[in-house]
């Protein structure tokens, strides 16, 4: 049986349909249900940045979550597919009367996704003070704790609603399915099987 680690919300429901669709069986969380064993697969439902810790270490054989977890987290796993859903990009903000002066000697982000930000100003050689916050993050550069934000962008109105603008573009993020290292090599038979399955309807 394969294990896998599913997003709560949007994501999950999506994926579960792509197996209804695959397997032609009803796959659905009931409504608190952290657990659903149906058709030979047992998926989980946690937290959307949990996923990469469950599949690292190996409590999910396989999990879909966004390539911005993937990436910020740094955890070893097999990335094996894009399923082109929940895209995204992770963008830097600023307030919406200002410009963002890559030249300020050390420039103040607030942010959830650490890594990724100070990977993309290091690139820029740039400097930078990362502030990390867990929510509410549009709030910092209106009151003065940072210069800007970086943050997932779906369509921007959630940084125009409170006086933000997009200045710049770090990634494209969608849902990816990921793999344990050793599941893959251990049940390398079952997960490219499913693997195959999900390409194809995803090609539909």
């Amino acid at each position: 049986m394969l294990t896998i680690a599913l997003p709560k919300g949007r994501i999950a429901q999506e994926t579960l349909e792509i197996f209804s669709k695959i397997f032609d069986a009803d796959f659905s969380f009931d409504s608190r249900k952290l657990i659903l064993e149906a058709h030979g697969f047992r998926f989980l439902n946690v937290r959307n940045q949990d996923v990469p810790t469950y599949v690292a270490h190996g409590a999910a054989d396989l999990g879909v979550v966004g390539l911005d977890v993937i990436t910020e987290q740094e955890l070893d796993v097999i990335d094996l597919l894009d399923l082109k859903l929940g895209k995204c990009k992770v963008s830097i903000g600023i307030k919406e009367d200002e410009i963002l002066d890559w030249n300020k000697p050390d420039i103040k982000v607030a942010t959830k996704m650490v890594n990724i930000t100070k990977n993309y100003f290091a690139k820029k050689a740039v400097g930078v003070e990362v502030i990390k916050l867990y929510g509410s993050i549009e709030l910092a550069p209106l009151v003065g704790l940072a210069d800007a934000i970086v943050d997932i962008v779906e369509t921007g109105a959630t940084m125009r609603e409170n006086g933000l603008k997009v200045a710049e573009d770090i990634m494209e993020s969608s849902a990816h399915l990921i793999a344990n290292t050793h599941s893959f090599y251990a049940k390398k038979g079952d997960i490219l099987s499913l693997y195959d399955k999900i390409r194809l309807a995803l090609a539909k």
